[in-house]
C-alpha cells in the first residue's frame, strides 16, 4: 500500500511512533465497539494491535495534516468472493475514526480516496463495506461514498462476545466509473 493524500488527510502505513495517538482514540468507550472490538483498556493493548497493523500492512493510519496527528484507521482487506456475487478481485474496507473528529466529513474524504486507489491502481473489481444496524455514522459514510445496499446479515464480534445485525454494501468498478 502506498501513501495516499486528500485535502486534509494523509493515509499512510502505521509507525511505532503512532502509539500515543492510537491509544488516545482507541481507548474511548464506544469507538471500537462500533467496529466490533472492545475499547483499549491500557496502552499495552494498543501496542500489541499496532504491531499487528505494522506487520499486516493493510491498514492505513489516518493522519490529520493540520495537526500531524493520527485520528483513525482505514483498512483494505482481502475478501473471498460472495457466493451470490461473482466478480474477479474483491476487497472489503473497514474504518474507525476518533470520536473527537466525527461529523467533519473526514471519513468520507478518506474512503473516497481509497475507493479511487482500489479501482484505479489496485485493479479491484468490487469493494464491500458494512456497518452494524445501529451505527448511523458509518451508514452515512457508506451512503456518501456511493456504495449500494446488498443484503442484511449478521456479524460475529468475537472479541465482544456478540452477534450484531449488520448491513452489507457493494461498489462495483462499473458503478465507480459511472
Amino acid at each position: 500500500m502506498k501513501t495516499l493524500e486528500t485535502e486534509r488527510l494523509m493515509l499512510r502505513l502505521w509507525q511505532e511512533s503512532d502509539l500515543s495517538d492510537f491509544y488516545e482514540y482507541a481507548s474511548v468507550p464506544g469507538v471500537g465497539e462500533m467496529a466490533g472490538w472492545p475499547h483499549h483498556t491500557n496502552i499495552d493493548v494498543s501496542r500489541g494491535i499496532l504491531k499487528k497493523f505494522i506487520d499486516g500492512g493493510n491498514e492505513y493510519a489516518l493522519v490529520l495534516k493540520s495537526e500531524n496527528k493520527v485520528i483513525g484507521s482505514l483498512g483494505i482487506f482481502d475478501r473471498a468472493p460472495v457466493e451470490s456475487y461473482k466478480a474477479g478481485v474483491q476487497r472489503e474496507i473497514g474504518y474507525v475514526l476518533s470520536r473527537a473528529y466525527w461529523g467533519m466529513g473526514l471519513m468520507p474524504e478518506a474512503v473516497q480516496e481509497v475507493i479511487r486507489y482500489a479501482f484505479e491502481e489496485l485493479g479491484v473489481d468490487a469493494l464491500w463495506c458494512g456497518h452494524f444496524l445501529e451505527n448511523d455514522q458509518s451508514r452515512r459514510v457508506v451512503e456518501k461514498s456511493g456504495f449500494k445496499f446488498y443484503c442484511d446479515s449478521k456479524f460475529e464480534a468475537k472479541q465482544l462476545g456478540k452477534i450484531f445485525d449488520d448491513k452489507k454494501y457493494i461498489l462495483t468498478k462499473e458503478d465507480y466509473k459511472n
